[in-house]
């Protein structure tokens, strides 16, 4: 398939800039590919889709604090996205100047801090933080929350907060998984007291998660990598479920890849990770059998994730109908409950 299959014309103001006042009260438009219907809901109704038994996983990786300002030695301005800590002091990162640093230049960053730049892997800098702090604590203090491109205003104390799940738990991401903040913990709650086994994986979401799709082939499109964490109960929880005839579902395209890596690896078990896979029509789902999920933009191999999930023409009448509806899109925006056919599921 080519990457102009997956376009659509969405207007300006049907991107969601900023927040509800209350997570649960995002509109839900209900997309089921057994029975091809498309449903308008709320949010805050999605408990009555689930029974005693059923799984819903959630990703509980936290947005960190990733962009940074700076200059070179030479004076020149830098903006710095941290994409991947991998110690310390060491990460990898996405650089933006007028000419790329080269490796061993030093970059100046807030407080004094300084960063020395150790090599480049196409479009991510290898760089030291130098001195005794760490990444994630330096960040906390001098970083700002990268908000999506497509969100216009700078990131304020209200970004803090809404631009993170109520579970969130551990540091890495780079953009949220944007599914997730729909759930306040009083509906969390109630699907708990309903029976409902929720569950955790960890996805640090990268840049990459924002990057075009730059082949006319999607064939030819190579994915950015994403860590992950499946945990053992997680993956027992799972298993009991399919055992019993009970429903899994993954909140957030981010899950749903974890999951999914992770069955189409062989034997499941409780492992740390890395995942570039990518999905697009007709690949063989394993192990989710419904997908909460936003509204994505075109092109982007997210919206050919939920057109592999829930079939390509019936995914192109819901978004047709949600623009037509005025729904929210993108992180701040609206959410998706996608059923997928039986015949799909292995």
């Amino acid at each position: 398939m080519k990457t102009l299959d997956f376009d659509f014309y969405l207007p300006q103001h049907l991107i969601a800039q900023h927040p509800l006042p209350n997570r649960s009260e995002s509109r839900l438009l209900e997309v089921d590919a057994t029975e091809q219907t498309i449903r308008d809901n709320y949010f805050r109704q999605i408990a009555d889709h689930f029974d005693a038994g059923d799984v819903l996983v959630l990703n509980d990786t936290k947005v960190i604090k990733a962009r940074l300002f700076g200059q070179k030695a030479t004076g020149g301005q830098i903006e710095v996205m941290i994409d991947r800590v991998l110690s310390a002091q060491e990460a990898y990162a996405q650089i933006k100047s007028s000419r790329a640093p080269k490796a061993g230049s030093l970059l100046h960053l807030s407080g004094g801090y300084q960063a020395e730049v150790l090599g480049r892997q196409a479009d991510m800098f290898h760089i030291r933080l130098l001195g005794d702090e760490s990444w994630y604590d330096f960040l906390e203090q001098y970083g700002q929350l990268p908000l999506p491109p497509y969100i216009e205003h700078t990131a304020d104390a209200a970004d803090d907060t809404r631009y993170q799940t109520v579970f969130a738990k551990h540091a890495g991401a780079v953009a949220a998984p944007t599914a997730g903040l729909h759930f306040d913990e009083a509906l969390l709650q109630l699907l708990i007291n309903k029976g409902v086994h929720v569950r955790y994986v960890t996805l640090h979401v990268g840049a990459g998660t924002f990057q075009p799709v730059k082949v006319d082939n999607i064939a030819e499109h190579h994915m950015h990598s994403e860590v992950y964490h499946l945990p053992e109960e997680t993956i027992s929880t799972i298993l009991h479920a399919r055992a019993n005839g009970k429903r899994v579902t993954a909140v957030g395209t981010t899950s749903l890849r974890t999951l999914e890596s992770a069955a189409h690896a062989g034997k499941l078990f409780a492992h740390h990770g890395d995942t570039d896979i990518f999905i697009t029509p007709g690949f063989e789902f394993k192990l989710v059998d419904r997908l909460i999920t936003n509204f994505h933009l075109p092109k982007s191999t997210l919206m050919m994730l939920v057109s592999a999930f829930g079939g390509y023409d019936l995914l192109r009448q819901a978004y047709a109908h949600a623009i037509d509806q005025s729904y929210r899109f993108f992180s701040y925006g609206d959410a998706m409950l996608i059923t997928r056919t039986p015949s799909s599921k292995s």
